[in-house]
């Protein structure tokens, strides 16, 4: 099955025949749009989308500011002390031992302070580096599964805007032959050949038909706002929605023996990943028993003087390196339990994956079915359709020949008509049903 490739991927020709182009403008949207530019255009301006690609981004930024704590930290710091009197301290005389009262300190402080430190082991740290892949494919996987929903909803909607215009176009071919036909009729009846009922039963069919095509015609404005909507397509440019009727019946062609493999749904996936980041908190409660540990260093220009005016004529600067080692000895049984909620989740996920295998495969055997008798519906109403239209040919041949009532003709052209209608609405059906088949199968992606 052909597909074709729109930056990360195209949207899959599975949906047409023709590769997928390089995304049209606007404007020439409102000439022309098959199902390939409509899905291109969505994929680029759908709103969900454009979060989505956003929130990637969001994502990679939140790991950035997560793995920065591993290089230095560096803080200034300043203050400026007035002491509106001075602290006291009890200080025991060097000759007789008594403690006597001492004012300790310079009316006025400032303090100027630089300090560098470096976190060496730290589990926090550890997690962040170690999910950080993971988190950027979890946030792409979202992306793609928001895409997949686009193309199925662009490529459904399309199909119901053909079906519709398609519906338009086949009432208009109608009326035409019963514009036709009521002129026979009338010539008939003018020159005493029919009587008056032939030319009024022509008008009723024409009137209805004429009702049915505008009924078709507002529909089809109705769900080319619809398909604007999926696209993110602007509601009041015009969207000039064109098709190819030969490609469309080609476009029903599915390999049915294929099975579902529920490793190729992006969901499934999802999950993988999502497993990853579970295995990554076991070990980070594993972890709570190491130590944290860093490296720190303090310079200080301290500025002690009774006159503020002079407070800073003289500095008295200290400095200071040390390490920091804190290491958790008793929380009362609270990383244990940590670690089995951590272990219990795990668990708990790959009955996930068994649901998500169960449901894949019920999925797909549903579309596949309805797929299968959509398709044979669909093959069976054409045979309808061409036997209708041999039918009505005969009968209006009979008519003309004076063999045939006009009533026949008239039910001849209703059958015909209902025969067509039908082969594009079980066409429909079936384009439809085969995009849900193509996504169970997993078939969308980017």
């Amino acid at each position: 099955m052909k597909k074709g490739v729109i930056g990360l991927l195209c949207v899959l020709l599975s949906s047409l025949g023709s590769p997928l182009l390089a995304q049209k403008p606007a404007d020439s949207l409102t000439r022309q749009a098959y199902l390939n530019d409509c899905l291109v255009y969505a994929l680029n301006n759908y709103p969900v989308v454009r979060q989505s690609l956003i929130d990637q981004e969001i994502t990679d930024r939140n790991i950035k500011v997560a793995q920065s704590t591993w290089y230095p930290q560096l803080t200034g710091g300043y203050s400026l002390i007035h002491y509106l009197k001075l602290p006291v301290t009890q200080i025991p005389d060097v000759n007789t031992g008594e403690r006597r009262n001492v004012t300790l300190g310079a009316q006025n402080t400032s303090v100027a302070s630089f300090s560098l430190s470096q976190n060496i082991l730290n589990r926090d740290l550890l997690l962040a580096n170690r999910t950080a892949d993971a988190y950027r494919v979890q946030a792409a996987q979202t992306t793609t599964l928001n895409k997949i929903d686009v193309v199925v909803n662009v490529s459904k909607a399309y199909y119901d805007v053909v079906l519709t215009q398609r519906q338009a176009d086949i009432l208009t071919e109608d009326i035409v032959r019963l514009q036709r036909s009521m002129q026979d009729a009338s010539n008939q009846y003018q020159s005493g050949v029919v009587d008056k009922t032939d030319p009024q039963r022509a008008q009723v069919a024409l009137n209805n038909a004429l009702a049915q095509r505008k009924q078709y015609t507002d529909l089809v404005g109705a769900k080319i706002q619809v398909l604007k909507q999926y696209m993110g397509y602007p509601p009041t440019t015009r969207l000039g929605v064109a098709y190819d009727t030969l490609q469309l019946v080609r476009d029903t062609a599915l390999d049915t023996l294929q099975l579902a493999n529920p490793a190729s749904r992006v969901e499934y996936q999802q999950l993988r990943t999502q497993r990853e980041l579970l295995d990554a908190n076991v070990r980070y409660a594993r972890w709570a028993y190491l130590p944290s540990v860093s490296a720190i260093a303090n310079y200080n220009f301290q500025y002690q003087n009774n006159t503020f005016t002079q407070l800073y004529s003289q500095v008295f600067p200290n400095s200071l390196i040390g390490l920091s080692v804190a290491l958790p000895i008793f929380q009362g049984g609270r990383r244990v339990q940590q670690l089995r909620i951590a272990e219990l989740q795990v668990k708990r996920l790959d009955w996930d994956f068994v649901s998500l295998t169960n449901s894949v495969d019920a999925e797909y055997a549903q579309a596949l079915s309805v797929y299968k008798g959509n398709l044979a519906n669909y093959y069976a109403l054409v045979a309808n359709q061409q036997l209708a239209q041999d039918n009505y040919r005969i009968i209006n041949l009979q008519y003309r020949s004076g063999v045939r009532a006009y009533l026949d003709v008239t039910v001849a052209e209703a059958d015909l008509r209902t025969a067509r209608l039908n082969v594009f609405n079980a066409l429909y059906q079936v384009l439809v049903s085969r995009v849900d088949v193509l996504r169970a199968l997993g078939e969308y992606r980017f």
